[in-house]
């Protein structure tokens, strides 16, 4: 296996407010929901930066198309990172994720590894954390 990471995919209990989140709350680009002619099959992709496509799927379908039973919501199970330049781009992302109609579950501060960084819960309760780690600054 290559290590590398093409498609990260949301488990969602409603696809409609999960697209309006992401795409008109975040501004993330996407074509909007496809495969609705399938059963099990609508799902939204939207183009994040390094050619990695970032999608969201009714929990159900991931179900049913895995084969495993559903299970309930989990925050804890992992974490979505997303890095700024800056401090100040955190508070703003972190700010424009709440307009949004994101949760902050802990607000943008100094951690103990000397960055700083803040999280909120998508309308999923997926974790998102928003870093500013002068190690890993993105060359956007």
């Amino acid at each position: 296996m290559k290590a590398r990471i093409t498609v990260l995919t949301l488990g969602v209990d409603d696809l409609e407010a999960s697209l309006k989140f992401y795409r008109d709350g975040l501004g993330l680009p996407t074509e909007g929901i496809i495969g609705r002619e399938f059963e099990h099959g609508a799902v939204a992709f939207f183009e994040l930066a390094g050619g990695l496509k970032f999608a969201i799927f009714e929990r159900s379908n991931i179900a049913h198309d895995a084969t495993v039973p559903q299970s309930g919501r989990s925050p804890t199970e992992f974490t979505i990172g997303h890095n700024v330049a800056s401090e100040a781009e955190v508070d703003a992302a972190m700010a424009e994720a709440v307009k949004a109609g994101a949760r902050v579950v802990k607000p943008a501060q100094k951690t103990f590894w000397g960055g700083y960084a803040g999280y909120f819960q998508d309308p999923d309760d997926h974790l998102w954390e928003v870093v500013y780690n002068p190690a890993f600054i993105p060359k956007d």
